[in-house]
């Protein structure tokens, strides 16, 4: 019997540091993942923050969303692989929530599962109230709509408001070139 694939959405989210550097090389990580094959990957947006302490609102954020496909048995090796990633490259979980780090990575999506445990909530609990998610994830998938939602994800753009403010960039090596077991797709 064939290995069920599920999409992946991941949502990635930079604001200490080289941001653009910062997701290039995160996208090159989860690019080495065991049994991971990028399907699509958005543009690098600028990002107003969203529900940060006073002192870091004027941190803005590089964000945007890769999607490929992996196997449902490896879900939350995955996840602790994002969080692995996040470490290495400098992020430091404090009570604080919200605070400036050099990487964010959130799984948004796993194809039409709803997993709902301590440690993986996905559907990703706020992604639709979120426009540095929707943004992004329209871009590469507008016709997509996940599980307890009503609309496509380009509906939902559609009636977020405009702020926080999301800024397309033309970044320089964005998109990172990709191994060459990647599949085409994702649209």
């Amino acid at each position: 019997m064939p290995i069920e694939r599920l999409e992946i959405g991941i949502s990635l989210g930079s604001n200490i540091g080289d941001r653009a550097a910062t997701l290039i090389e995160a996208v090159r990580r989860l690019d080495a993942f065991p049994h991971w094959v990028r399907s699509a990957v958005s543009s690098i947006y600028e990002t107003e923050p969203v529900e940060v302490p006073d002192p870091f609102r004027d941190q803005l954020y590089f964000n945007a969303v890769i999607l490929g496909f992996l196997p449902e048995a490896e879900l939350v090796v995955l996840s602790d692989e994002c969080h692995r990633i996040e470490a290495e490259m400098g992020r430091v979980r404090g009570p604080e929530r919200n605070a400036p780090r050099p990487l964010d990575l959130d799984l948004i999506y796993a194809g039409t599962r709803v997993w709902d445990t301590p440690g993986l909530r996905i559907p990703h609990p706020r992604w639709t109230e979120r426009r540095f998610v929707v943004e992004p994830l329209a871009e590469v998938r507008p016709g997509l709509r996940l599980p307890g939602q009503d609309q496509t994800v380009a509906a939902i753009l559609r009636d977020l408001p405009t702020r926080p403010g999301v800024r397309r960039l033309a970044i320089p090596g964005w998109p990172p070139l990709s191994a060459s077991r990647t599949e085409s797709g994702g649209k």
